[in-house]
């Protein structure tokens, strides 16, 4: 499944690079589901919430109500979590909260494993968390079996590359399929339909922001590839 991701900061839709620099400004929410209405599902993300510098609750609820969207950005408690499904989130996505067993384990009690997503985002090898900002002593390969039983799949950012369109690490993400039989997202830096297919060979979703914000992919190409 191909998932177009709309990125949320300062009430606008954008796209970053390594979730830093901003790089451009999409259309307006509205706007951008107007032009993933061919896709079955959609990922939003509050980058504000993720890092901690307020949030876009209400463009976040427009989004979850009106597709089926996977949303994160800021979820770290089971309140936030119940919160975004009760807005009409389809799955919530969580990050950093997984790193705190107790607060990843009432989440997943107050939403159920089948609605929760985590986020194992790396750079330099190494699982990064609060916004990408800091940087853990785990490898995404080696927490895998250890969350599974809290949720039904991971969304896998390689952040390296993310927004470069420069292309992805395929042999990570055979890794990563390699270590669990959970649902896999993969994102960051995928750039070619030849990256796309080799990893629905794979049996991996990928989530695309850069290369359709730019142009880069065409949303009927992909809208066809997607089935």
């Amino acid at each position: 499944m191909i998932i177009p991701c709309i990125d949320l900061q300062d009430g606008k839709v954008v796209q970053l690079v390594q979730g830093r620099e901003k790089a451009l400004e999409g259309g307006t929410p509205e706007e951008m589901l107007e032009r993933f209405a061919a896709f079955r599902q959609i990922q939003a993300i509050d980058l504000d919430a993720a890092m901690d510098r307020g949030s876009n609750d209400e463009l976040v609820e427009l989004i979850a109500s009106r597709a089926i969207a996977r949303v994160g950005g800021g979820v770290r408690s089971p309140g936030r979590a119940h919160a975004l499904i009760s807005q009409g989130a389809h799955r919530v996505i969580v990050g950093t909260a997984a790193f705190n067993r107790p607060v990843l384990e009432s989440i997943a009690q107050a939403i159920g494993p089948e609605r929760l997503v985590v986020a194992l985002d790396s750079k330099g090898g190494n699982v990064v968390v609060r916004g990408w900002r800091e940087t853990t002593e785990f490898t995404a390969e080696e927490m895998l079996p250890h969350l599974e039983p809290y949720c039904s799949g991971f969304l896998c950012t390689y952040v390296d590359k993310e927004g470069m369109l420069q292309g992805t690490d395929l042999d990570w993400f055979r890794r990563l399929r390699a270590a669990t039989q959970h649902e896999l997202t993969a994102a960051g830096g995928i750039t070619t339909l030849e990256e796309i297919r080799e990893l629905q060979k794979l049996g991996i979703h990928a989530a695309l922001g850069m290369a359709i914000y730019t142009g880069r992919l065409d949303l009927e190409e992909l809208a066809r590839l997607n089935g």
